[in-house]
C-alpha cells in the first residue's frame, strides 16, 4: 500500500489530484472555526466547553466536525443537503416526474441532483433556525444568553437575524460546494470526505477530554481510568472497525441466469451471473432518522421542567415526568434512552432498506434485459422473492447497525457494573456511528485511487 501511494505521488495528475483534496480539506477545517455572526462571544467560549450538547446536536457536531460546538458559520455541514438527498429519495417512487428522470439515464440524474440543490436552500434556512434554537436550549436553555439579538419580535432584531441565518445558509452551500470540487477534480467523493474530515478533526478533542481527568458529567475521574478508557478506546475502535468492514462489504450473491439473445445481427450467448445484495443497504440514514426524532421529548420536556427554585416536593408528575425526559434524552443516559433508540435504529433500517429496494426495480431490470432468477417465474415472483431474501439480510445489518449505535450505552452499562464512573468516554471520543462513516469513506477513497493507478498499469494495493 505504501509503495502505491509513492507511484500516485509519482504521476503528475494523481499528485496534483490528492494535493487538491488535501487543501480543500484544510480550508473546510479553517472555516469551521469561523463563528456565526451575532453571538455573544463570552456565552460562545461557555458553550464551546460543554461536556454534553445533546443527542441531535451531538449527531449535528459529528457531521460537522466540531463547527456546531464553535458555533461556527459551517455549523450545518452538508446536513442540509444529505436531508434533501433522502427526502428526494422517498419522493421518487410516489412523484412520477421524479421516477421518470431517474430513469432517464445522466441526463435525468442531472436534474434531480439540480431539485436537490434547490431543496436544500429552504431546508438550510429552517435548519438554521431550529439548530440556533436548540443551542439556545442546549446552553441554560435561554437563546438570549448566546445570540442576543436573533428573532423577529423586534423590529431591531431582524436584520442581524437574517444576517445570521444567511451566514448559516452560505457555508452550507458552499461546503457543498467544496464537496463538489472534490469530486470532480480530487480523488473520493467530496460530501462523505467533508463529513470524514470533521469526524476525524474530533478525535483529538476526545482524546483530551480523557486526559483531562473530568468525565462527561464534569466528576473527576482517577487516573487508573484515564489508562482503561484510554485501552478500551483502542481496543473498541479495532474491534468495531473490523466488524463494521465485515458486515459493510458483505452481501448475498443472487444467482442470475441470461438466455441467449439477438440485437440486430449480433447473437449474444446465455451467461450467469449475480445481483450483489449488500447486508447494510441504508448505510447510515436509519442511525440519523433515530437521533433526529430523539431530540424531540427533551426539546418538549423544556417546557414543562420546573425553574430550579421549584422545591421538588410541589413537583407534578408532569414535572417529574419533564425532568426524567430531560436527564435521559436530553443528556443520553439510562436504559429508556437506550432502548428506544435501539428499536427506532432497527425499524428505520427495514424501513428505508425496503424504500431503496423497492426503488430499484430490480425484477423489471431483469426482465427488460432477459434475466431470470433459477427457479423463479419473472415479473411479480422474482419481486417478492428479491424482497424476502433482502428482508432476511437486513435483519442482520438492522441488528448491527443498533448495536453499532448504542455503544456508548452499552459501555455505560459498562462502567456501572464494574464501580469505574468515566470508562463510557472510550465510546464518546469515535462512537460507532462516527466510526461508519469513517471507515466507509477511507474504502471507498482506497478503491477510487486503485482504479486510478490501475488505469496507468500500476499495481492496486493488494
Amino acid at each position: 500500500m505504501i509503495q502505491s501511494l509513492r507511484n500516485a505521488f509519482s504521476l503528475p495528475d494523481l499528485r496534483r489530484r490528492i494535493l487538491f483534496t488535501i487543501g480543500i480539506l484544510i480550508l473546510y477545517r479553517l472555516l469551521a472555526n469561523i463563528p456565526v455572526p451575532g453571538a455573544n462571544a463570552q456565552a460562545l467560549s461557555s458553550f464551546a466547553q460543554q461536556n454534553d450538547l445533546g443527542p441531535l446536536l451531538n449527531t449535528l457536531n459529528l457531521l460537522s466536525g466540531g463547527a456546531v460546538r464553535n458555533f461556527s458559520v459551517m455549523a450545518m455541514g452538508v446536513y442540509p443537503y444529505i436531508t434533501a438527498s433522502i427526502i428526494i429519495q422517498l419522493l421518487t417512487p410516489i412523484i412520477p416526474y421524479l421516477e421518470e428522470l431517474q430513469q432517464e439515464g445522466e441526463s435525468g440524474r442531472n436534474r434531480i441532483n439540480k431539485i436537490t440543490y434547490y431543496m436544500t436552500v429552504p431546508l438550510a434556512l429552517l435548519q438554521a433556525v431550529g439548530q440556533i434554537n436548540l443551542i439556545g436550549f442546549s446552553y441554560g436553555g435561554s437563546l438570549e444568553g448566546i445570540m442576543p439579538y436573533f428573532g423577529f419580535s423586534e423590529v431591531g432584531n431582524i436584520l442581524p437575524t437574517l444576517m445570521t441565518l444567511a451566514a448559516m445558509t452560505g457555508g452550507t452551500m458552499f461546503a457543498i460546494w467544496l464537496g463538489e470540487r472534490i469530486t470532480e477534480e480530487g480523488i473520493g467523493q467530496g460530501i462523505s470526505l467533508i463529513i470524514f474530515s470533521g469526524i476525524v478533526a474530533g478525535i483529538p478533542q476526545g482524546l483530551a477530554q480523557i486526559a483531562s481527568g473530568f468525565d462527561r458529567q464534569g466528576a473527576p475521574v482517577t487516573q487508573t481510568t484515564q489508562i482503561v478508557a484510554f485501552v478500551t478506546f483502542v481496543v473498541l475502535t479495532i474491534f468495531l472497525t473490523y466488524v463494521i468492514v465485515l458486515i459493510q462489504e458483505g452481501n448475498r450473491r443472487v444467482p442470475v441466469q441470461y438466455g441467449r439473445r439477438q440485437r440486430g445481427r449480433k447473437v449474444y450467448q446465455g451467461q450467469s451471473t449475480y445481483i450483489p445484495l449488500k447486508v447494510n443497504t441504508a448505510g447510515m440514514i436509519p442511525i440519523i432518522f433515530a437521533q433526529s426524532l430523539l431530540a424531540f421529548p427533551a426539546l418538549l420536556a423544556q417546557i414543562f421542567v420546573p425553574d430550579p427554585t421549584v422545591a421538588e416536593a410541589e413537583y407534578t408528575w408532569i414535572n417529574n415526568f419533564a425532568v426524567y425526559l430531560n436527564t435521559s434524552f436530553g443528556q443520553q443516559n439510562g436504559w429508556g434512552y437506550w432502548l428506544v433508540y435501539f428499536l427506532l435504529v432497527f425499524a428505520f433500517t427495514f424501513f428505508y432498506t425496503d424504500v431503496m429496494v423497492t426503488q430499484q426495480k430490480l425484477h423489471e431490470n431483469l426482465q427488460r434485459q432477459g434475466g431470470f432468477i433459477p427457479g423463479i417465474r419473472p415479473g411479480k415472483r422474482t419481486e417478492v422473492y428479491i424482497k424476502s431474501v433482502v428482508r432476511r439480510i437486513t435483519f442482520v445489518g438492522a441488528l448491527f447497525l443498533s448495536l453499532v449505535a448504542v455503544v456508548p450505552g452499552i459501555m455505560q452499562l459498562v462502567s456501572y457494573l464494574v464501580g469505574m464512573p468515566g470508562l463510557d468516554l472510550s465510546a464518546v471520543i469515535l462512537d460507532g456511528s462516527g466510526l461508519i462513516i469513517v471507515v466507509g469513506v477511507v474504502i471507498d477513497t482506497i478503491r477510487q485511487l486503485e482504479a486510478q493507478l490501475v488505469m496507468r498499469n500500476y499495481e492496486g494495493f493488494s
